[in-house]
């Protein structure tokens, strides 16, 4: 490709600005869902640790053993 004259220079400054300016707001997206996301997994894994408390509560009511015991240690360690 030859040299540029004015008007191709100025069209890719332009295009190059513009680019720039959707990665940087794909970019802001991406870090908003990611914080969606977030803050979803913590109320999901809130969720699970409280029916595990109740299902172990349950078990000891019973007097029958806790099948799901691994699952409470495995989420203080995800936590």
């Amino acid at each position: 490709m030859g040299v540029l004259n004015d008007e191709q220079k100025k069209f890719y400054e332009e295009t190059l600005k513009h680019v720039k300016n959707e990665i940087a707001d794909i970019d802001n997206q991406i870090e908003e869902e990611l914080a969606r996301v977030k803050q979803k997994l913590a109320e999901l894994q809130k969720a699970k640790k409280a029916a595990l408390q109740v299902y172990a509560g349950a078990c000891a009511r019973l007097g029958i053993e806790n099948d799901l015991a691994g699952e409470e240690e495995s989420e203080e360690f995800e936590g």
